[in-house]
């Protein structure tokens, strides 16, 4: 699928609405990322995104990224540090399940708004937020 298809079947104020609700629980940063590019491996090309896209320098480690390539149709889901060490691998497998499962029927938003609920409920449990707490990145959809 172009990037461009995809994007326009996305319901971005759905997927911010969602990413702000999360965020209103936990000082944790969640992102929804799309590329225009054809990737090899979504996994090593969320990782550079996420570094590049500033997510490694939240105060708490505490970043999620939702990382989609639907030309290559492949995405992935990572995390800073932070919150790596305290979900481990299964969790990072368990929603990826759980997002394809819905993109296999094309129920794109659907699939991203889930995700970004179980990250958020994840982030909240483990990195409350605090009173000191700020929006460190932007809710938006970001494309390249």
């Amino acid at each position: 699928m172009k990037p461009n298809e995809f994007l326009n079947q996305l319901e971005g104020d759905r997927i911010v609405a969602a990413i702000r609700e999360a965020e209103r629980k936990t000082s944790g940063e969640i992102r929804v990322f799309v590329t225009h590019k054809k990737i090899e491996n979504a996994v090593p090309a969320a990782q550079e995104a996420f570094t590049r896209l500033g997510m490694t320098k939240t105060r708490e480690r505490n970043g999620v990224l939702i990382f989609i390539a639907p030309r290559a149709r492949q995405f992935a889901v990572i995390g800073d540090e932070a919150v790596h060490r305290r979900c481990g691998e299964d969790f990072w497998r368990q929603l990826a399940k759980e997002m394809s499962s819905r993109f296999k029927i094309a129920h794109f938003t659907d699939g991203i708004v889930h995700v970004v609920q179980k990250a958020g409920a994840l982030l909240a449990e483990h990195f409350p937020r605090r009173d000191d707490d700020r929006n460190e990145l932007s809710d938006r959809v970001i494309q390249d």
